[in-house]
């Protein structure tokens, strides 16, 4: 069994944001898989090439993508908030989608969890990067809210968007994520269920945190 706290979950879910505060809470790592996908997507972008089309096997095998705590490194450069945009996400995920990209990043994610504890969130932690994961959880929220949540996070959406086309994006996306071949979303048969719609985020932090107790995942380990 990986030493790993899986969260999963749609767009505007929280995800994030409550597995960032969950690693505080334990003092564990924690690992925003999402931002390989950005950061390869912004890669390809200032290469010149297309992000909806399969990124070329050599462009990916040139690219070194690293953790340094809970830092990502980019070709030995931490993007930063170039990763945020509204146009970076979009990317991301077309990129998402294509096989040979999750195949390449399949092994940075499980590096991150070799020698240490971490809380990882994505798409499909519990289901393909750690099926093995001590806990996973899976997270979710009604559409209008996950559409207020993203409204509410600068940079991530188009400017003059509203809540309407915010939330026709987000139903695209999770069509898009759930019915794509290869690492489709849904949630691990054995993950915990969690909606967050009418919950705060310090309730939910600390559902997940006892969760997490009670099956014996470690607290205050050094963060790395």
């Amino acid at each position: 069994m990986s030493t790993v706290v899986a969260i999963d979950g749609p767009a505007g879910a929280g995800k994030s944001t409550v597995a960032k505060k969950l690693a505080a809470r334990l003092g564990l790592s924690y690992i925003n898989t999402g931002s390989l996908y950005r950061a390869l997507a912004l890669a390809a972008t200032e290469a010149g090439l297309d992000p909806s089309k399969d990124l070329p096997q050599d462009f990916l095998a040139a690219q070194h993508l690293e953790f340094r705590g809970e830092t990502l490194f980019l070709n030995g450069k931490a993007p930063g908030d170039a990763l945020r945009s509204a146009e970076c996400a979009a990317n991301a995920s077309m990129v998402s989608k294509q096989p040979a990209v999750r195949e390449f990043l399949l092994g940075v994610q499980r590096d991150a969890a070799k020698d240490q504890w971490i809380v990882m969130e994505g798409r499909d932690i519990g289901t393909v990067i750690f099926p093995d994961a001590r806990i996973k959880f899976f997270v979710t929220a009604s559409l209008e809210e996950r559409a207020k949540r993203r409204l509410a996070q600068q940079g991530e959406i188009a400017a003059g968007a509203d809540l309407n086309s915010v939330m026709a994006d987000i139903r695209r996306r999770d069509e898009q994520d759930s019915k794509r071949d290869t690492a489709p979303l849904r949630p691990a048969d054995d993950a915990v269920m969690v909606d967050t719609t009418n919950l705060s985020i310090e309730q939910v932090v600390e559902l997940l945190a006892r969760q997490c107790r009670e099956v014996g995942v470690p607290e205050r380990q050094e963060v790395r």
